[in-house]
C-alpha cells in the first residue's frame, strides 16, 4: 500500500547574526542553508499491517509522513501511496487517508462533536447510511457516547483525542498515519487507543504507520519498525529483534556503603560497562553469560550491601539504532 524509495526532503532556511545589525543586512541580503529532514528513506508497508516509526526528536519521522500524506513534496525520491503520488492530493487519494497528529485538531473547537462529525461527512462526500453505519460503529468502539454532544473544547485530551481518531477515520481510509497519538495522554487513555487501534486494523486491514515516543504503543501495537535519526534510516526490521538484543545482556544494580575502587571495577573485566558510579550505587552492563560471575565478585567486596540484576532498559537497544549500530 505505501512504498517509498529513496526519498529524500530538504529544507532551505534563513540564517542571520543576533541583534540589530544582522536583522537589518538580512533584509539587505538574505542568506540561507539546506538541512536535510529526511534522507534517501527507503521502505514499504502493507495491508493490515501496524509499522512503527522510531527516532528521537528531529529525527525526520514527521517530515516522512508529511511526505506520505502529500502536505510535502520530496525533493527527490519516490513515494507511492495506493497506487498514487500523495503530492498531487488527488481527491481520490484523500478519501482513502487518515492522519492522526497529537495535540493537533480536526474537530471545530466551538462545535458539539456531533456537528464535527457531520462536517466530515459533507467534506469527504459519504453517503449518509455508510456515514451512520461508520459513525455509530465507531462511537462504539471508542466509548463516545457521553462525549459526543459536548463541545470539543470542553473534554479531557484524552476524550478528544478520541473523538479526534473517530473524526479521522469516518470515512474508512484505507492508510492511517498516526503521529505521536497518545502525546501527553493519561495510563488508561493509553491503552483504550492502542485497543481500538489494534481493533480497527484487525476489523479493516488498513495500513498503519504509527510514531511514538512511548515503547508501550509500539510493543502493543507493531511486529516491525524503522528506526530513523538524523534523516537517515538506521535499523528494519522485527520488534522482536530489538527486544533479543536488550535480552543478551544484563544489568546489575549494587547498592554502595561507599564508592568502590577502580581496582575493584578492573577486576570485573574489560566486557563489564559501568553504566554509573556514585558514592551510594553501582550500574554494570554486561553480556548474559557473564553476570553470574560479576555478580559473585560483587558480593565478595565489602562495600556492596545489596544487589538486583535485570535486563537493560529497551530505551538503550533503540538508542544504539539511532546511531546506527548493528544489532549483533
Amino acid at each position: 500500500m505505501i512504498t517509498v524509495r529513496n526519498l529524500v526532503r530538504t529544507f532551505e532556511v534563513t540564517q542571520r547574526a543576533p541583534g540589530l545589525q544582522g536583522a537589518l543586512r538580512s533584509v539587505v541580503r538574505r542568506e540561507t542553508r539546506s538541512i536535510t529532514a529526511v534522507d534517501d528513506i527507503t521502505f514499504e508497508a502493507h495491508s493490515g499491517q501496524v509499522l512503527g516509526v522510531l527516532g528521537p526528536n528531529g529525527a525526520g519521522k514527521t517530515t516522512a509522513l508529511k511526505c506520505i500524506a502529500g502536505l510535502l513534496t520530496p525533493t527527490s525520491g519516490v513515494v507511492e501511496v495506493l497506487g498514487h503520488e500523495p503530492a498531487r492530493r488527488s481527491p481520490d487519494f484523500l478519501r482513502r487517508l487518515g492522519f492522526v497528529m497529537g495535540q493537533r485538531w480536526q474537530l471545530h473547537i466551538d462545535l458539539p462533536v456531533w456537528e464535527s462529525f457531520e462536517l466530515h461527512r459533507v467534506m469527504y462526500g459519504i453517503g449518509r447510511v455508510s456515514f451512520v453505519e461508520a459513525r455509530d460503529e465507531l462511537v462504539d468502539m471508542l466509548g463516545l457516547e457521553p462525549y459526543v454532544m459536548q463541545q470539543a473544547r470542553k473534554l479531557s485530551l484524552g476524550q478528544r483525542m478520541r473523538c479526534e481518531f473517530a473524526a479521522a477515520l469516518l470515512h474508512r481510509p484505507s492508510v492511517v498515519l498516526l503521529d505521536e497519538p497518545t502525546l501527553g495522554l493519561d495510563f488508561e487513555s493509553q491503552v483504550q487507543i492502542r485497543r481500538f487501534v489494534a481493533e480497527y486494523v484487525r476489523r479493516s486491514g488498513a495500513c498503519v504507520l504509527l510514531t511514538s515516543h512511548y515503547l508501550a504503543d509500539i510493543d502493543a501495537l507493531c511486529e516491525d519498525v524503522l528506526a530513523i535519526s538524523q534523516g537517515r534510516l538506521t535499523y528494519r526490521g522485527s520488534l522482536r529483534a530489538i527486544q533479543e538484543m536488550a535480552d543478551d545482556s544484563k544489568r546489575v544494580r549494587a547498592r554502595l556503603a561507599q564508592p568502590l575502587q577502580a581496582g575493584t571495577l578492573a577486576r570485573l573485566g574489560s566486557d563489564v560497562t559501568v553504566v554509573d558510579h556514585s558514592a551510594t550505587q553501582l550500574v554494570l552492563t554486561m553480556p548474559h553469560g557473564r553476570a553470574g560471575a560479576v555478580v559473585q565478585e560483587l558480593e565478595r567486596v565489602g562495600a556492596v550491601t545489596d544487589i538486583t540484576m535485570g535486563a537493560p532498559p529497551l530505551e538503550e537497544s533503540l538508542s544504539r539504532l539511532y546511531r546506527g549500530s548493528s544489532l549483533s
